[in-house]
């Protein structure tokens, strides 16, 4: 999974571009390294400090991954920043995270990974005029994986100024 760095968001500019999208190939974000320091951040915020993801001389004694791994809903969080460097809403009045129908963590992201998600769009359905609830295909994956660490089906409600 990677992505030009050259390249600008995919647009949806309306509830027919959305329409129009659903059963395309997947739009890759950008790459985001998650490092130690944004996993202990994560630790600290979310009061989950368990040691597989913030003892690092533990985890690459005892861990079957060999060092610390992230947060599974670390990974789940940043989805909002993979999705705004790969897609963009121009004349959306309001995005709204809805929430997700499944999330499945499948493979752990290791402590120094690059990670970047895919995001296929499954469904739109047209709730009003001018909005719609969208239902995302979602898998993020580190660079050199044999496969994703996530897959989610994500809702995100949009609502466009000019329908």
């Amino acid at each position: 999974m990677t992505r030009d760095p050259a390249a600008s968001p995919q647009p949806f500019g309306s509830v027919r571009s959305l329409l129009d999208a659903v059963g395309q190939p997947p739009i890759v974000s950008d790459a985001l390294l998650i490092d130690q320091d944004m996993i202990d951040r994560y630790a600290q915020v979310t009061l989950d400090t368990q040691w597989i993801h913030v003892d690092r001389v533990r985890a690459q004694a005892e861990s079957p991954y060999g060092d610390t791994i992230a947060h599974g809903f670390l990974a789940l969080s940043l989805l909002t920043h993979w999705q705004t460097s790969c897609i963009a809403f121009p004349g959306a009045a309001m995005l709204l995270n809805y929430g997700f129908d499944k999330v499945r963590f499948t493979a752990p992201v290791v402590s120094g990974a690059r990670v970047a998600a895919s995001f296929a769009l499954a469904e739109v359905v047209e709730t009003g005029a001018g909005a719609a609830r969208c239902t995302w295909k979602v898998a993020i994956q580190a660079e050199g994986t044999p496969r994703p660490s996530v897959h989610a089906d994500w809702l995100i409600m949009v609502r466009y100024e000019n329908p």
